[in-house]
């Protein structure tokens, strides 16, 4: 079963995972914006950048402020806290493993090669 971690991380990684939202996130990097203006640059429909938008509210990465009639649109880092943690995590786990592979491998390829073994320095 998935904990709410796990949940937030997925909605997180879907929301980065398409090109529009992340060139949404870009814009909004820089200074909240009206809805009408993150949906300028781009050639779709105004629904459309809207369920873009949805994804990464879900996500938790886009707050809303509506004034009146205008959404205001501003970018909120913090689930990629998570996601940063949990990538750093992944590396912690996997280099280690990946670099001993990578010296037995090379060590066989010279056995195989009739080249004495030699040990490469660990990093």
């Amino acid at each position: 079963m998935l904990t709410a971690d796990d949940q937030q991380l997925d909605r997180t990684l879907l929301a980065l995972a398409d090109p529009t939202r992340r060139a949404i996130l870009r814009r909004l990097m820089r200074s909240e914006a009206r809805v009408t203006d993150v949906a300028a640059p781009f050639h779709v429909s105004l629904n459309a950048i809207s369920k873009h938008i949805r994804v990464l509210e879900g996500a938790g990465l886009v707050r809303r402020r509506v004034a009146g009639r205008e959404h205001h649109l501003a970018f909120d880092p913090r689930p990629l806290e998570a996601a940063a943690d949990w990538i750093a995590a992944q590396r912690a786990y996997w280099e280690p493993r990946l670099a001993a592979l990578e010296e037995h491998l090379v060590r066989s390829a010279q056995t195989v090669a009739g080249n004495p073994p030699t040990r490469k320095p660990r990093r």
